[in-house]
């Protein structure tokens, strides 16, 4: 008797999904992605999360190439921030091409435009920086004179504090552009996010990776976000079924202490929170592109009101005289 009442169980809980997935789920969904390899693997990876959920429904990706990707001579800071590479896909959102929008969380504004929001937060990959190079085992191995490349002053602010003896350059493109750049010995190890290289296969391409305590990783490194139009709020519910919480409450964290610092790639900060059991913490800094100022701060707080942890921290940060740093940015 009781495997008919777990067999039962089981039937009624498949009637409930499928009603509920006729109800929610639209006939088709469009996601809009850049073209980079990184980026398609991510929207490919949420399509096949959304295909298996709702399997009557028809998913596409729409490719694209932003304002970000095209321009490769010059580094973000210098030509708007990183919001150059979500523009694009919000205008096709607004124009009806695409439903919603898959972004790496740390690429995204602090600021959303008006009409859109992120309706659902990923389970976070590795947040860390990951050290590559063909030569050296890690950064502590790199003798006078060493070029790193880099294209985050968040990152740059941090190696030039902790290794002066070190040449930072620049560098952009996506990740199969500076992996290239460093087999032709442009440099002698470059930074990249270790949640990119291991997405993409090339985890073998790591060779450390740098704690938090020494690079602290951007705000929501690591992460996806969906982004659409805060009018659709059908898409919030179909998307329900992917949001991570625990990883939400940390970005929420972590982006409210970078809006309250004004924080974008144009400014030398980190922000980096983890539960700590039911609570969060959180890490944050704030430094001079020559690493010789630098503001560093961490509390821990309620996951429940994961803002105020974040503004705490950046109140936390202004007494040690971030915004001194900032101004003279």
């Amino acid at each position: 008797m009781w495997r008919n009442r777990i067999y039962n169980l089981k039937i009624q809980k498949k009637l409930m999904n499928q009603a509920y997935q006729a109800q929610v789920a639209p006939a088709r969904l469009v996601i809009v992605s850049r073209e980079s390899a990184l980026a398609m693997w991510q929207a490919e990876y949420i399509r096949n999360q959304l295909r298996a959920l709702y399997q009557q429904t028809e998913v596409s990706i729409l490719g694209m190439t932003t304002q970000g990707d095209q321009i490769l001579d010059v580094t973000l800071s210098k030509i708007g921030g990183k919001g150059l590479f979500v523009k694009e896909l919000e205008t096709a959102l607004e124009d009806g091409r695409a439903d919603i929008a898959v972004h790496s969380l740390k690429d995204v504004p602090m600021h959303l435009p008006r009409g859109f929001m992120l309706a659902c937060v990923g389970m976070r990959e590795d947040a860390r920086d990951a050290f590559v190079s063909n030569r050296y085992a890690n950064l502590e191995a790199l003798p006078l004179g060493s070029v790193v490349g880099t294209s985050s002053l968040r990152r740059e602010s941090q190696l030039r504090a902790r290794f002066p003896h070190l040449k930072i350059e620049s560098l952009r493109g996506n990740v199969q552009t500076r992996l290239s750049k460093l087999d032709a010995d442009r440099y002698d190890a470059i930074i990249l996010a270790a949640a990119g290289l291991k997405r993409l296969g090339l985890g073998n391409r790591i060779r450390d990776l740098i704690a938090p305590e020494s690079s602290l990783p951007a705000v929501g490194q690591g992460a996806l976000g969906i982004e659409c139009l805060s009018s659709r709020l059908d898409l919030e519910v179909l998307l329900r079924p992917l949001h991570h919480a625990e990883t939400a409450a940390c970005v929420q964290a972590e982006r409210a202490l970078s809006r309250a610092l004004a924080g974008s790639c144009q400014v030398p900060l980190g922000g980096f929170a983890e539960m700590c059991g039911s609570d969060l913490r959180l890490r944050g800094f704030v430094g001079s592109p020559d690493g010789k100022r630098m503001a560093y701060a961490e509390l821990r707080g309620v996951s429940t009101d994961p803002e105020a942890l974040g503004n705490a921290v950046a109140q936390a940060l202004r007494e040690q005289g971030a915004d001194d740093i900032l101004a003279a940015l």
